[in-house]
């Protein structure tokens, strides 16, 4: 398989002197092409952290980041701006929708703030993998929560992006709901070959995974291949030991 994403030694430092706060100590990581991996760890853990240093919204202390062999590290805001409107995807807790704009709108929107022509026939195939032939016309108030999230979780994949990052992506839906987004993210990586790599505090979403990386304390303490969702709720109360 093929490597997409790669942190070597990325730590985060906030703040200076003794005020410092250590978010992330040098994680060291391997994303796979066309894999789906979970991220997980109590409150404060560094999940949010790995994310968003992953994703080039925002820079590592130390350590290097590389996006399919591109180093983000030395890139100024607008050259990361760029691979993140070009090469990554993103779905949010809160769907991020424009309300003012139709569901085709919303789904386009990355192409036309990139200057790019939008694929028709990539984004049929969008549109219709998620569920949402015949809502393209309809505005965000006039969906539900789960259409809603089917909404960004299009506009995360008309790109074509090498990786699609999940923060908390279910954490707004009711149970049944929730579960089928997952199985939409789920499909998107078995039949589409995308890279999905989420962060979530709910061992049932960890269980769609792949692979689940466990932080606490800033650090990967553990993975796990092929969770259940049990096996993930057990591994977590132990998670408590690292973070103390």
């Amino acid at each position: 398989m093929t490597e997409v994403l790669r942190l070597d030694a990325v730590s985060k430092v906030y703040g200076k002197g003794q005020g410092a706060v250590a978010a992330l100590r040098e994680v060291s990581v391997t994303i796979p092409g066309g894999s789906f991996t979970a991220v997980m760890g109590p409150s404060g853990s560094g999940k949010s952290t790995f994310l968003h240093c992953a994703a080039g919204l925002d820079t590592p202390s130390s350590g290097s980041v590389r996006l399919g062999g591109t180093e983000l590290s030395g890139m100024d805001e607008t050259r990361l701006t760029e691979l993140r409107r070009q090469r990554i995807g993103f779905v949010f807790q809160a769907f991020n929708l424009v309300s003012s704009l139709t569901v085709l709108e919303n789904i386009t929107l990355p192409m036309r703030l990139a200057g790019a022509r939008v694929d028709r026939a990539w984004l049929e195939e969008i549109v219709g993998r998620v569920g949402l032939a015949g809502r393209t016309g309809r505005r965000p108030a006039q969906l539900s929560g789960g259409q809603q999230q089917r909404v960004a979780i299009a506009r995360a994949l008309v790109t074509r992006p090498q990786v699609v990052f999940g923060d908390e992506p279910t954490g707004a839906l009711d149970t049944m709901t929730a579960r089928d987004v997952l199985r939409l993210l789920r499909e998107v990586v078995d039949g589409l070959g995308q890279t999905v790599v989420m962060v979530t505090h709910d061992p049932v979403a960890a269980s769609y995974a792949d692979t689940v990386l466990f932080l606490a304390d800033g650090r990967i303490v553990d993975a796990m291949t092929a969770p259940s969702s049990e096996e993930v709720a057990e591994r977590m109360t132990r998670l408590g030991a690292y973070a103390a």
